[in-house]
């Protein structure tokens, strides 16, 4: 039922958009191109980047914005581990793989494909060109997934400005080495492509195209700015199980797998400046906008690497702890099993004791930290709760000025798991003897369940 229902509102944003853009409607086609989009959004791994997301990012104004994310994030080669079959086959005539990376044809293998090569050209890209999950990829198959769907129902410079929009998108680009912002050189080649291709925009024309397709990249990330910074890491805790699919097999990824996807994410947002998240153009979004929208994200981006850094140190003592037992061992094992409602289960937190800081908090992001840890994000996730109890124990225990350490520590751990014994003979003490003594009384839980078990099947005999 849900599946019909996503089908039904993709259809209806597919056909009202084409009729308020004065193109033809043909309704069992344009059936098939939503039940391709909303198959496509609801791969198995698909967390964040789903159905709801290109809704969430096209609004409901303006028509071209509205068609652009509809398709924005149709390929996304990391999370779905490859093109998903129903698409590829559009693809095949413009991108092969080579040892395992997709590339351009060469020239001479190319079809003579206008739509094709309106879409390159507003990319920027040519032929023989090795695409990269990093630099357009995702976005230049998928616009051009897009220009060969509404081919039919559209003009050509309207599918350009759809074009322009879903390019935009592409994340997180530093300037030029001439100096120029990706929005700027996205700006050139519109230029250029207006005139290769005869369609008929001005100056003024080209400039609102590109206003347009800032706003809609800006929507695409807007979750980076949230006024709320809980806000900020549910969306990061969506995002992590995609490119960390292991993270889907509730209760049975491993104390490493899931250290592993705090590590990438971690490392991500150390290296992300904000102010790549967020784009500018003449004056779309105006300077104060801009300059909050930065503010914002600065303040998330800060949130939670705290946050993470604590995250990890907690995830370094129980992977290391868990070297006692095995290697691969599931952090449900350690931790106990995510609680599932009428079912009653022993976890972790049940041995801790309720401890207040032995550390006085130093700042406001301290105190925000300490509380998400605490009281937790918004919202579970599928492979999660939302509250980290054995961070807090940690974290009350230690203090934050320890965590810089404690976090190289680990790191050094982490690159060396035979140090596992050195690590935890680092950290306090009663940390881990409380935390070791917590793990073994929940073994001990498991223990007498199974007895209960026992005795109630010699009971009925």
């Amino acid at each position: 039922m849900e599946l019909f229902a996503e089908q039904k509102r993709c259809l209806d944003c597919l056909v009202s958009s084409i009729e308020q853009l004065g193109g033809r409607v043909d309704i069992p086609k344009l059936e098939q191109i939503a039940e391709l989009i909303i198959q496509t959004m609801r791969g198995p791994w698909r967390y964040f980047h789903t159905s709801e997301h290109i809704f969430e990012v096209g609004g409901s104004v303006d028509p071209i914005e509205v068609l652009a994310a509809l398709f924005h994030d149709l390929v996304y080669v990391q999370v779905d581990q490859g093109v998903s079959f129903n698409i590829s086959s559009a693809l095949c005539p413009f991108v092969k793989e080579v040892r395992s990376q997709l590339v351009i044809r060469d020239e001479t293998e190319l079809p003579d494909d206008a739509m094709y090569q309106l879409v390159a050209s507003v990319f920027g890209f040519i032929p023989g060109k090795t695409l990269s999950p990093f630099a357009g990829q995702n976005e230049f198959l998928s616009a051009v997934i897009a220009a060969k769907c509404l081919e039919p129902f559209l003009p050509a410079s309207t599918i350009a400005e759809i074009t322009a929009c879903i390019e935009a998108t592409i994340p997180f680009r530093p300037l030029s080495p001439s100096g120029l912002s990706a929005i700027e050189l996205l700006y050139q080649r519109l230029v250029s492509a207006n005139r290769d291709f005869n369609l008929g925009w001005s100056y003024a024309e080209i400039v609102e195209i590109v206003k347009r397709a800032v706003r809609l990249a800006n929507r695409d990330v807007e979750n980076f700015a949230s006024r709320n910074s809980s806000n900020f890491l549910d969306n990061t805790w969506n995002l992590m199980p995609e490119t960390n699919h292991e993270l889907t097999n509730v209760n049975s990824y491993t104390v490493a797998g899931y250290r592993r996807s705090l590590q990438k994410m971690e490392g991500f947002l150390n290296f992300l400046k904000p102010e790549l998240v967020f784009q500018q153009f003449m004056q779309e979004p105006d300077d104060e906008t801009y300059a909050n929208l930065i503010a914002r994200t600065r303040k998330n981006i800060e949130v939670a690497k705290l946050y993470l850094g604590v995250k990890l140190i907690t995830i370094a003592i129980l992977e290391a702890l868990s070297y006692r037992l095995g290697r691969d061992i599931p952090l449900s094992t350690m931790m106990g099993e995510l609680r599932t409602p009428g079912f009653k289960t022993s976890v972790l937190e049940d041995y801790l004791p309720n401890r207040q800081s032995a550390y006085p908090l130093d700042s406001q992001l301290q105190r925000e930290v300490l509380d998400l840890l605490e009281i937790g994000r918004n919202q579970e996730s599928r492979y999660d709760i939302k509250n980290s109890p054995v961070s807090t124990f940690i974290i009350k225990s230690i203090g934050f000025a320890e965590t810089e350490n404690f976090l190289k520590k680990a790191q050094e751990f982490f690159a060396d798991p035979t140090s596992s014994e050195e690590f935890l003979s680092y950290c306090a003490p009663d940390v881990i003897e409380t935390i070791s003594s917590g793990v073994m009384k929940l073994f001990d839980s498991r223990k007498t369940a199974l007895g209960k078990v026992k005795f109630v099947h010699q009971t009925v005999s």
